[in-house]
């Protein structure tokens, strides 16, 4: 049974985030259901290097799965892209991949993105895509706040309550703060990351940003390893899960070897 490697992208707008549940349209319940199309209904199971909330985006999701059919990378992720219309989620690449690789655990370092609209007119293109804040924000002080972070820690206070993870250290190796295109880029990059993580930092950010706090409480707040220290979550528009990386690239030049093109 073939194993194969996809490279996702989707507006995490319109879903429940990417995990299947009882209620609600889920990533991963629409990308099964258009697998099982191609095995005659029979269930097909994935694994995600990322399970994003409600409302996160990606860009490059990446996701494995066996599919009890003879069918060249190409040509399934036309088929894919078919059966998922019409969702706002689609496959971009396909590879064959080892039985015992991992979209989760083969994963060596993941790249978020968050983008804020700092201006008083609300987003009309953007919409569901940024955090729209109307204060002017001080990238400076972001940016000199967002280096505190930076390395292993105990980031108790910028992990969600509900965090199933078994220990909330966690190796934070880019924090960038940035202006593109007039949108506030945070750039978050580590091998792994805490529930709520990345929009937690985002929204302790913001109020140094915006002069609610002294540059120096970033680092206090992560030293009291509580999160009722640190700043609200940010909501789930402006954040994305940009890409994902492996020791091998599953994507590299053997994967559009053998997709047929």
């Amino acid at each position: 049974m073939p194993h194969f490697a996809l490279e996702l992208e989707y507006d995490g707008s319109g879903f429940i985030g990417w995990q299947r549940q009882r209620v609600g349209l889920s990533v991963q319940s629409v990308l099964e259901a258009a697998a099982s199309r191609l095995v005659g209904g029979a269930h097909v199971a994935s694994v995600t290097a990322g399970r994003t909330d409600s409302g996160v985006h990606a860009a490059g999701q990446v996701v494995d799965m066996h599919l009890d059919r003879d069918i060249t990378p190409f040509k399934l992720v036309d088929a894919l892209n078919y059966h998922m219309r019409p969702h706002r989620v689609a496959v971009l690449r396909a590879a064959i991949v080892p039985d015992d690789w991992s979209a989760r655990f083969s994963a060596v370092h993941r790249r978020y993105r968050y983008r804020i609209l700092n201006r008083q007119a609300r987003p009309a293109l953007l919409l569901g895509q940024v955090w729209h804040v109307h204060t002017r924000l001080d990238l400076d002080a972001m940016r000199i706040a967002a280096q505190a972070l930076i390395g292993k820690h105990d980031f108790t206070s910028f992990r969600a309550t509900a965090c199933q993870a078994k220990s909330p250290v966690r190796t934070l190796d880019r924090l960038d703060v940035r202006e593109v295109g007039g949108l506030i880029e945070v750039a978050a990059e580590g091998r792994s990351f805490l529930h709520h993580q990345v929009r937690n930092m985002v929204g302790s950010l913001k109020l140094v940003g915006e002069g609610s706090w002294e540059i120096s409480r970033m680092a206090e707040a992560l030293a009291a390893r509580d999160r009722r220290a640190a700043g609200p979550t940010a909501p789930p528009d402006g954040l994305c899960l940009m890409g994902v990386e492996y020791p091998d690239d599953p994507f590299g030049p053997l994967s559009l070897l053998s997709s047929g093109r």
